[in-house]
């Protein structure tokens, strides 16, 4: 049997509140990744970085 709650109750229950922040804190996220692929992918950082870690990686294994 469902109890009935006062509607005070309603409008301040926080039980979805953390799903809620988690939620918008994930979207921040994705935001900010897609901004910085977009930035990488109209340059040449990310293929210069690969790059220079190779040839450092190629030079330490002589």
């Amino acid at each position: 049997m469902k109890i009935l709650r006062h509607p005070m109750e309603l409008l301040t229950d926080e039980s979805a509140q953390a799903t809620a922040e988690y939620a918008l804190v994930i979207l921040g996220a994705a935001a900010i990744a897609g901004a910085l692929i977009a930035w990488a992918g109209g340059t040449d950082v990310i293929k210069s970085f690969f790059n220079k870690i190779f040839h450092q990686l190629m030079g330490a294994l002589g």
